[in-house]
Parts: structure tokens; C-alpha cells; sequence
């Protein structure tokens, strides 16, 4: 965060000091005899006073009246600072004619125009009318709108980022709650069993959940903590299930220095254990991780089978949820492929890793 503070500081400063030299440049390509001529003063006060009210307006006047919806007041705000603009510049306009070049040899000296017809004096108030326009309300006008328009944008942007920030922690608050009754189930159908496993069972989860409360509030963890969570449940599953429930589980390809968003693989893995495990059918649980070139690819296959879900725990709020963190974590950077068949489930899952 401070990285980044300080190298928008450093971009204003540059663009601010490039700008400023855009006052010299006729002086650098020949056309003024001296650097510091009276006409490249004018221009640098001119270009001084349009960073000033870029910044005005960016940092105070488009808060305090364009977006309190005080429209007439800011209008007036911006033709006050024009007039102040074109006071002050007018100050530091030079005397007599700018010295392009030096006046020609007498012998090269050209005739004098004739002087115009009586009556008819020369014209060059609306001649410059127009340079004044052009001197003067246009670059004002172009920097008061580009201020504007860049604050419009980083609020937009701000409004945005706050959105999804309040969409992950009400997501985040759903799957811990629903994680935490899945397995809790797990270990009470091994306490009624009275198998010798529950302690064991007991150790995993507070592992799992440990995992759950250290990592699930940051964005990003390391993928192999990710991966181990799932083994731990998956070995969790195994315990309750024994032998009965064939299920396959692998992992290929580089884990090194790869981040992901937490829990947004488990929902899936959770789903083909919730519709596809019956100790009175043939079941068949598939799940395969590989990761190549910073793309993982998951692959979560189960078959159907008959099972009692309870009415609280049939909406499936975790793969929901999970549909939204992608959206909101992942845009244009995962594709989600599930094909629900009569007689099995298949979930593919791409996601470009950071």
C-alpha cells in the first residue's frame, strides 16, 4: 500500500514537471533568442496556474460541490478560477511584438503594405477574440475536465472495489458456517459408530479449522496449504466412510511459489462427497489437481446416488457462493465448466493463478 502511495506520488511529480517544460520548448527549437524569454515566463505561470487548478478542482471543488449535486455552485467555482487564470496570465503578458527572428538586410527589406482604405481600420478585435479563446479557455477548459472526469472515475472505481469488498466478507462469512456443519455431521456419524477413528477425526478437524481461521480472511494464500486442506478432508471423509467409498485423489505439477483464493476449490469437493457417496451403491469419487504454467486445472467427478439431504443443508450454498467469489476474485480469469448428467456430476475449473 505504501509502495504504491509513493509511486503515484512520483508519477504526479513527473507528469507535473513535464508539463511545466512544455513552457520552454519554443525556446529549445530556435524560435526565441534566450531561454528565459518574457514569452516562455507567460507560458510557464500559464502552465503553473493549470496544475494548480487541476488539483483544485480534483481535490476540493469537485467533492465538495459536483458530487453534493451543487451544480450551479461549481459552475460559477470554475468561471471564477477562469477569470483568475486569465487575470493572472495577463500579467505576465510581454510588452511589444515576440522577436521570432532578426529583421532582414535593407537590401532584402520588403515594401510596406498600403495602408488600409479610410474608413476602415484594421480588424483585429475578433482576430484576438479567437486567440484569447484559444490561448486561454481551451487548455482550461481540457484540465478542468480531465480533472473532472478522473475523479469520476477513481470514485467509480472506489465505490466498486468497496462493493466487492463487502460481497467477499459476507461470502467468507457463509462458508465457514456451512463447512463447519458438514463436518461436524462427518464426526457425529463416527461418534455413533463408536469407531476408533473419532479422535483422530477430532485432531484433523481443528487442524482443518485452525487453517480456516488463520487463512480465510486473507485474499491470497500459498497453494500448497490450500492442497493440504483438501487432502486433510478428503482423509477426513475416508476415515468416516472406510472402505466402502472408492475415491481418488491427485495432484500434479508445480505448487512452488503459486497463490490462491482460500476455499474456493473445496465447495466442489465437498458437493461430490454430499451426492455421490451411499454405502448401499456403487459410488465413484474422482478429484484431479494439476497446475501448468501458472493455470490450475481442477477436475471433481462423482456419480449420482440416492441420498437423504435434509432440507437445510439441499440448497447448496457453498458452490453458489463459490460461483460469486469467482466472479468477484477471478473475472476473466477462470472458466467453470459442471455437466449434470442423469447418472453422474462432472465440475472442470480453470483459474489463472497470481
Amino acid at each position: 500500500m505504501m509502495k504504491d502511495k509513493r509511486r503515484q506520488i512520483l508519477i504526479h511529480l513527473l507528469g507535473c514537471v513535464s508539463f511545466l517544460a512544455l513552457a520552454f520548448i519554443p525556446s529549445f527549437q530556435g524560435k526565441s533568442d534566450s531561454l528565459f524569454n518574457p514569452m516562455s515566463l507567460r507560458d510557464f505561470v500559464s502552465y503553473a496556474l493549470l496544475i494548480g487548478i487541476f488539483y483544485l478542482n480534483y481535490f476540493l471543488i469537485v467533492p465538495k460541490l459536483y458530487f453534493t449535486k451543487r451544480y450551479l455552485f461549481y459552475f460559477l467555482s470554475v468561471a471564477v478560477l477562469f477569470m483568475v487564470f486569465r487575470t493572472t496570465t495577463n500579467l505576465f503578458q510581454p510588452k511589444g511584438p515576440r522577436p521570432f527572428r532578426k529583421p532582414p538586410p535593407m537590401s532584402e527589406a520588403r515594401p510596406e503594405p498600403p495602408p488600409p482604405p479610410k474608413g476602415e481600420g484594421p480588424q483585429k478585435s475578433e482576430y484576438d477574440f479567437f486567440i484569447e479563446i484559444n490561448a486561454r479557455a481551451f487548455p482550461f477548459l481540457v484540465v478542468v475536465f480531465f480533472s473532472l472526469m478522473l475523479r469520476i472515475s477513481n470514485r467509480w472505481q472506489q465505490t466498486e472495489k468497496e462493493k466487492v469488498n463487502s460481497e467477499l466478507s459476507y461470502l467468507k462469512a457463509q462458508i465457514n458456517p456451512h463447512f463447519l456443519f458438514n463436518t461436524l455431521n462427518s464426526i457425529y456419524s463416527l461418534a455413533i459408530q463408536k469407531s476408533d477413528e473419532t479422535p483422530l477425526a477430532v485432531v484433523r478437524l481443528s487442524g482443518m479449522m485452525r487453517y480456516v481461521l488463520s487463512e480465510s480472511a486473507n485474499d491470497f494464500v500459498v497453494l500448497d496449504k490450500e492442497i493440504n486442506y483438501i487432502q486433510n478432508y478428503i482423509d477426513l471423509q475416508k476415515i468416516r466412510f472406510g472402505e466402502s467409498l472408492p475415491v481418488s485423489f491427485s495432484v500434479s505439477g508445480s505448487l512452488a511459489n503459486k497463490r490462491i483464493a482460500p476455499l474456493i476449490l473445496i465447495p466442489f469437493i465437498e458437493n461430490a462427497f454430499k451426492h455421490g457417496v451411499n454405502a448401499e451403491e456403487e459410488s465413484e469419487i474422482k478429484i484431479e489437481i494439476s497446475v501448468k504454467d501458472h493455470i490450475l486445472d481442477l477436475s471433481v467427478f462423482n456419480k449420482k446416488v440416492i441420498v437423504f439431504i435434509s432440507e437445510e443443508n439441499r440448497s447448496g450454498i457453498g458452490v453458489e457462493n463459490t460461483k460469486n467469489r469467482l466472479q468477484l476474485l477471478y473475472p476473466r480469469r477462470h472458466h467453470l465448466e459442471i455437466r449434470d448428467e442423469p447418472e453422474d456430476y462432472l465440475v472442470n475449473l480453470k483459474i489463472e493463478l497470481s
